[in-house]
């Protein structure tokens, strides 16, 4: 049976980097690509990168509970487009979705079979270290990301699993290892 696995972690964490790596292993896992009413960026490509639709297209598609979960960030609208993963977990590919922790919430309330992972950084100094090493932010931006994370690690008990990112390759192992037990329940 198919699943829905939503991975939440705090910007600097690795999150990106472990999902590229689970994506590799598993063929039968499926990332699912969100939606959004905000114009495409250089480089960007529709399907892969978001899907991007107009804001009409957008409310249309929620009105007819077509999308999972949502929000609404600096005047767009991003979410999940729930007909591509009905289609893919029909196929039988579990569905991995990289959502912030409010958006976890909201799919819990909706898909209680939906399994929540948390990907947290073995500690918060460790978490400063890597943000100030991507070297891409201000002191100010680096310590809003903080005071974020600070806040996104009180709702860690929310989660089904929380599993720590201080070596990749363990945290990699563990979460294939969560998603090989669940989808057999």
């Amino acid at each position: 049976m198919s699943k829905i696995f939503v991975i939440s972690a705090p910007s600097g964490t690795g999150k990106g980097t472990v999902i590229a790596e689970l994506l590799k292993r598993d063929e039968n896992l499926y990332y699912s690509v969100s939606m959004t009413t905000r114009s495409p960026r250089a480089g960007e490509e529709n399907g892969v990168s978001y899907h991007f639709v107009t804001r009409e297209t957008f409310l249309e598609k929620l009105k007819n509970n077509e999308i999972l979960e949502y929000t609404e960030y600096c005047d767009n609208f991003y979410g999940t487009p729930l007909d591509i993963l009905e289609q893919k977990m029909n196929e039988g590919k579990n569905c991995l979705l990289e959502i912030d922790v409010v958006g976890a919430e909201n799919i819990r309330k909706m898909r209680k079979d939906a399994v929540l992972l948390f990907i947290a950084p073995p500690s918060m100094e460790e978490l400063e270290r890597r943000l100030r090493k991507r070297g891409t932010e201000t002191d100010e931006v680096i310590a809003k990301r903080l005071a974020a994370a600070n806040s996104e690690m009180e709702k860690q008990s929310l989660f089904d699993y929380v599993v720590i990112n201080g070596e990749l390759e363990k945290a990699v192992n563990d979460i294939e290892n969560i998603i090989k037990k669940e989808a057999t329940k």
